[in-house]
C-alpha cells in the first residue's frame, strides 16, 4: 500500500493517526488505550487497559480513527498544509476542493485493490433537492443522492434515469432531552408514548421515501450486531389523546421547539402536523445541520429533537453514544440502564453480552426514552451514462462505494 505521494503506508503512519486522532468517542478510545507499538513496517498493537471487546467496532467503523494519514507528509507541511492539499491512500487521490461548491479527485492508479475505471471524479454541493434532480435530467451529473417524496416518483418517470433506494444504518427518532425533568411535561412516560402513537409512519413512508424505509421501534438499526427486535410502532390517533389526559393535559399542552436538521425539515413538518393533530402543539424550528449536531451534542437543546444517526457500529456502540449517562447524545440517563451497559462493556461472553444488550435495548423500549420513526431508505438517482453506480455495494451505506467499482457505460 502507498500514499498518493509514492510514499508506502506504515505502522508508524496507523500508531501516527490514531495519536492524532480528535474525532467522534477520540477521549473514550484513548482513555481505554494503554499503548499503541509498531512491531515492525507492516504490524501494530494496540494495548488495552482492560477487556474491550468493542474496541475494533469503534476503531474500524464507528469512529474515523482507522483513517491512516501520512506521518512523513504531515510533520513536513504541517495540519494546515496538510488541509490544503491533503494525501491519503485511497483509490482516488485530491485535486481540487471549493467549499460548499465541489470536490476534484483523480483516480490513483496505484490503489491496492484495484485501479479505479473512472479516472475522475467531481462531487458537486447541490442543496436543493430540486436542483438536483433537473441536474440529472439534464445530464449535468450522472448520479444525484437523496430525492425524496414527488420528485422521486417524477425522478422514477422519467426515462433514461433509475431510483437506487438503499435502506441504511440511519435510524431518525424524537428524543425527549426534558425527560429527567420532573417539571417538564416529557417527564411523564405516557406524554412520551402519546407522542410516538401520533406519528402516522406508514403515510409519512410512502409519502417521502415511497415506502421504502423500514419502519421501526428501535433507535438500534435492525442488521447491527445485537439488534433485539422490540415490537412494531403503532399508530393511534384516539390513545395518543386520551394519554397526556390521564397524565394531566385534557386539552394537550405547549410543547415548545421541535428542533431538527435542516436536511430533513420535510420529515420534522410532517412529524410536527402529527402532533398538532392530537393537541402537542409545536413550533418547528430547522437549524443548519452543523449547527444542529454541534447544539444536539453540546446538550444546548430543549423540548423535542427529531434526531438521528448513519454511524456504523453494534447495537453497544449505538447505546454508549445516545442511550447511557454521559453518552455523546444523552441528555442523562437510567440507573438500571447504565449499571446493564458497564455489566456488558467488559464481557467476553458473547451470549451474556447480547443477552444484556438486548435488555437494555428493552428497558430503553419501556422507557419510551425515543420515538423511533424509520430506517432510512436514501433515494437516489442514476443517470444513463453509468454502468455500475456503487449504490448498495456496500450494505447500510448510503452512497456510492468502493469508489474503485464504479464503471460507466462503454460508447
Amino acid at each position: 500500500m502507498r500514499f498518493h505521494n509514492g510514499d508506502p503506508v506504515t505502522a508508524e503512519d496507523v500508531k501516527f493517526s490514531f495519536e492524532r486522532y480528535r474525532g467522534s468517542s477520540s477521549k473514550m478510545m484513548k482513555e481505554r488505550v494503554a499503548a499503541v507499538d509498531a512491531v515492525d513496517s507492516a504490524r501494530i498493537r494496540f494495548r488495552l487497559k482492560q477487556p474491550w471487546p468493542d474496541f475494533l467496532t469503534f476503531y474500524t467503523n464507528a469512529t474515523g480513527a482507522g483513517w491512516i494519514v501520512p506521518k512523513k507528509y504531515i510533520e513536513k507541511v504541517g495540519d494546515e498544509g496538510f488541509k490544503r492539499a491533503p494525501v491519503g491512500a485511497g483509490p482516488y487521490k485530491f485535486v481540487s476542493f471549493t467549499p460548499g461548491v465541489e470536490l476534484v479527485l483523480d483516480a490513483f492508479d496505484q490503489y491496492w485493490r484495484k485501479t479505479p475505471s473512472v479516472k475522475r471524479l467531481v462531487f458537486r454541493v447541490i442543496s436543493d433537492e430540486s436542483t438536483r434532480l433537473a441536474a440529472l435530467k439534464r445530464g449535468e451529473v450522472d448520479i444525484a443522492y437523496s430525492v425524496r417524496g414527488e420528485l422521486a416518483e417524477e425522478l422514477q418517470r422519467t426515462a433514461g434515469l433509475t431510483l437506487k433506494p438503499a435502506v441504511i444504518q440511519a435510524t431518525f427518532w424524537l428524543y425527549f432531552p426534558d425527560q429527567l425533568d420532573t417539571k417538564s411535561p416529557w417527564h411523564d412516560r405516557r406524554v412520551r408514548q402519546a407522542a410516538s402513537l401520533a406519528v402516522d409512519r406508514p403515510t409519512l413512508n410512502q409519502a417521502l421515501t415511497l415506502g421504502y424505509s423500514r419502519l421501526t421501534s428501535s433507535i438500534i438499526p435492525s442488521p447491527f450486531d445485537f439488534f433485539w427486535p422490540a415490537p412494531a410502532p403503532v399508530y393511534s390517533v384516539a390513545r395518543s389523546r386520551q394519554l397526556p389526559a390521564e397524565a394531566g393535559y385534557p386539552n394537550g399542552f405547549d410543547a415548545g421547539e421541535y428542533l431538527c436538521d435542516g436536511s430533513y425539515a420535510n420529515l420534522a413538518e410532517a412529524v410536527a402536523n402529527n402532533l398538532q393533530a392530537v393537541g402537542i402543539r409545536v413550533k418547528l424550528r430547522p437549524l443548519e445541520r452543523a449547527a444542529f449536531f454541534s447544539a444536539y451534542s453540546e446538550k444546548k437543546l430543549k423540548n423535542l429533537i427529531q434526531g438521528s444517526s448513519g454511524a456504523f457500529g453494534n447495537a453497544a456502540t449505538r447505546l454508549e453514544a445516545f442511550g447511557v449517562t454521559g453518552g455523546a447524545y444523552a441528555y442523562g440517563g437510567y440507573p438500571d440502564i447504565d449499571g446493564l451497559f458497564q455489566e456488558q462493556a467488559a464481557e467476553l461472553d458473547r451470549k451474556r453480552r447480547e443477552a444484556t444488550l438486548h435488555k437494555i435495548q428493552q428497558l430503553v423500549y419501556d422507557k419510551t426514552m425515543y420515538a423511533p420513526i424509520w430506517e432510512l431508505a436514501f433515494l437516489n438517482g442514476v443517470g444513463p451514462r453509468v454502468g455500475e453506480s456503487g449504490l448498495g455495494l456496500i450494505s447500510g451505506y448510503a452512497h456510492s462505494a468502493p469508489y474503485e467499482d464504479v464503471t460507466l457505460k462503454a460508447r
